[in-house]
């Protein structure tokens, strides 16, 4: 089949995925197999060597993205559990001061987001943020901005979230180098998107908590954990992540030390040892019994399991791509392109994103398509912590109508769908934008 052939399929099945999703809103895991299939078959593949790629797109994401999702789900839910992240936001709301409680606000956003999903850590500490916009008078969004711009980064940034877990698999970067990339971009991106822009908006827009929104306070049975326990614990999977990988640059191969950083900072054995920690520290030392932390463990998997069901579906996407030649013939057109790899990254990214809303789909989608690209410019070690964050910023940008969040956002502020867009729209396009400025920037002197 000619090359021009190849590249209709791949523009055939990306826009089938588009309508399937956004207007037939089949499931995007249902619709990544089916594109996945009608592009192998397009594409002159046998039928039989179809199924195996699937099977190996499959296999190959899940044996890595499976395990790391299960752990972060489950370390995480015994921090919601436990009243992790409450301790956090009321310690640093305290040692801020009300005048300051923008950049608390702020920052627990940013540390509750590393092992909390986006939507459970806002409604858990949404009621903090009422709180103080009925003190003081000003604006929900005054507050609110800043807690929603410190979840959004880390959600979309640092690992182990889903998002940039699923896509360092699919391109082969390491966790180390995408946790680094994502603090350094994610850090100026929380800034200018949460308490700078928060200033302004709240003067535009003045919100009052609505009147359908008077949540009762959280009751926790016991006790809060301690802020010092807490802060260490999400800590400690990403340090060891970080000396994995700063040891493998400074250190001699075979260095018993470099041995020692290495299994220590492989994201199974860190997260592992972090989520044990939890289930004792939270869990039996703080009276839980161990069926009831079987039990918040096992909860947390449900949510878990959708996102990795969508995740390695998205292998079997890039999979398909690759076996079937289409995605050779994808890389070389984009080789070509005057645009570098990152800015790409970042482009295809947002447009799937402003199309579909999932910025799981956008990140899967744009990882698979980015693949080829890689091997063919032999791109590899930090630059591919760049490309991550780089499709993670696509994936966050304008979000709209046809993002979940959007909704989400909307209903506990009392926003009508303009102000919404004039408000949530805006600061996720700003974290987006400020934070593949960041890499892009980056990429020049690493690149």
């Amino acid at each position: 089949m000619s090359d021009q052939m190849l590249i209709l399929v791949a523009l055939a099945g990306i826009f089938l995925l588009l309508f399937l999703v956004i207007r037939t809103k089949l499931h995007a895991f249902v619709a990544l197999l089916l594109v996945s299939l009608i592009v192998g078959i397009l594409a002159g593949m046998p039928l039989n060597e179809v199924v195996t790629s699937m099977q190996n797109g499959m296999g190959g994401t899940l044996g890595f993205v499976a395990v790391v999702v299960g752990l972060g789900a489950m370390f995480g839910q015994m921090l919601e559990v436990s009243g992790g992240a409450e301790r956090l936001a009321q310690t640093l709301v305290k040692k801020f001061g009300e005048d300051k409680s923008q950049w608390a606000l702020g920052i627990t956003g940013f540390l509750v987001a590393i092992p909390v999903f986006f939507d459970v850590g806002f409604i858990i500490l949404v009621p903090i943020v009422y709180g103080l916009a009925k003190k003081t008078g000003k604006s929900l969004l005054y507050y609110g901005i800043p807690l929603l711009a410190g979840l959004a980064v880390t959600h979309s940034f640092i690992p182990p979230t889903p998002g940039p877990i699923a896509v360092a698999d699919l391109i082969g970067a390491d966790l180390g180098w995408v946790i680094l990339f994502g603090t350094i971009a994610g850090i100026p991106a929380m800034i200018i998107a949460g308490p700078i822009f928060a200033k302004y908006i709240s003067k535009k827009l003045h919100v009052i908590v609505p009147d359908y929104m008077n949540l009762e306070d959280i009751e926790y049975d016991k006790e809060l954990p301690s802020y010092k326990l807490i802060a260490s614990l999400i800590m400690i999977p990403l340090v060891l992540i970080l000396l994995n990988t700063v040891s493998g640059v400074l250190l001699e191969e075979g260095n018993i030390v470099r041995q020692i950083f290495t299994f220590l900072g492989h994201p199974f054995v860190a997260l592992t040892i972090a989520t044990l920690l939890t289930f004792t520290l939270l869990g039996t030392k703080r009276g839980y019994s161990r069926q009831e932390v079987q039990d918040i463990a096992t909860k947390a998997l449900e949510p878990a399991g959708i996102i990795i069901l969508v995740t390695g579906a998205g292998g079997v996407f890039k999979q398909v791509l690759i076996d079937s030649g289409v995605g050779e013939v994808l890389g070389d057109m984009m080789a070509g392109s005057a645009l570098p790899p990152i800015a790409l990254a970042f482009l295809i990214a947002a447009v799937v994103r402003v199309a579909q809303g999932s910025a799981t789909v956008s990140m899967v989608t744009a990882a698979g398509l980015m693949a080829p690209l890689i091997s063919i410019l032999d791109l590899e070690g930090p630059v591919l912590g760049l490309l991550v964050i780089a499709i993670a910023s696509g994936a966050t940008v304008l979000s709209h109508v046809n993002d979940s969040g959007f909704w989400l956002v909307g209903r506990y502020f009392g926003l009508s769908v303009k102000d919404t867009l004039k408000s949530w729209t805006v600061m996720e396009t700003i974290i987006g934008l400020v934070g593949f400025g960041v890499v892009f920037i980056l990429g020049f002197f690493i690149g």
